[in-house]
């Protein structure tokens, strides 16, 4: 059976060991970052399964923690534990990518229970997604897990950024994908690239893929309307 990974954010050190002890005794792994730079290092590096994100931290807060965690990563859940307990706040969190936020002091009952919901509901949301972990196209390669792939340069590693589009676009191949679909997927972010970002996303691919960039085979910009991908 699969252990659940957490990354705990929180700077208080007395609160990180208390939680940290209560979720290990219920099975999880728990990693623990200090501070916003190291989770925000964390996440570069590892895998997890659900994030507990403290708002006031050192460095860079839970909030700017949390949108730069969307830019790449739309589907791990961000549990917001905080001190501040108004309406407004609670808005603001789950606006910037939370899904769920629990105010100081909380009872460390309702704390485990709400990381199992969360939990839940991922693997459910995970289970019902169509697994797409590698393809293959003409002469080309990726694979979208390790960010591998292979084009007319021979080997290379792709960005998230990249990977992340690039599955989008082959998941609905033969269909447009719309730009507001590309950037809800892709960057999950309210503050959103400008087209002419996304135009050079696909102008790269051709670059990798392509055996001529001029007569695109596979990536397709439809003016006003979105972008495809298509087989031979």
């Amino acid at each position: 059976m699969k252990t659940n990974r957490l990354l705990l954010v929180e700077d208080e050190a007395d609160i990180a060991d208390l939680v940290k002890l209560n979720l290990e005794s219920e099975g999880y792994k728990v990693i623990a970052a200090k501070d916003g730079l190291q989770a925000l290092q964390r996440m570069k590096e590892e895998n997890f399964d659900l994030v507990i994100m403290d708002v006031m931290l050192p460095h860079v807060d839970g909030i700017t923690v949390t949108e730069n965690i969307r830019l790449t990563n739309t589907k791990v859940p961000i549990l917001f534990l905080s001190a501040r307990n108004n309406t407004q706040d609670r808005i603001l969190g789950l606006k910037k990518g939370g899904d769920d936020y629990l105010t100081k002091p909380f009872n460390l009952e309702e704390l485990l229970l709400r990381v199992q919901k969360l939990l839940s509901r991922s693997k459910v949301s995970s289970e019902n997604d169509v697994a797409l972990h590698e393809y293959n196209f003409g002469d080309n390669y990726v694979n979208f897990d390790s960010f591998e792939a292979r084009g007319n340069a021979g080997t290379f590693i792709l960005t998230k950024i990249e990977s992340l589009l690039l599955k989008l676009l082959i998941e609905n191949r033969g269909q447009v994908v719309s730009r507001e679909r590309i950037l809800q997927t892709v960057w999950g972010y309210k503050v959103y690239p400008s087209t002419r970002t996304i135009d050079n996303f696909i102008l790269a691919f051709r670059k990798y893929f392509e055996k001529n960039v001029k007569k695109p085979v596979y990536f397709h910009s439809m003016r006003g309307v979105g972008y495809k991908f298509t087989e031979k």
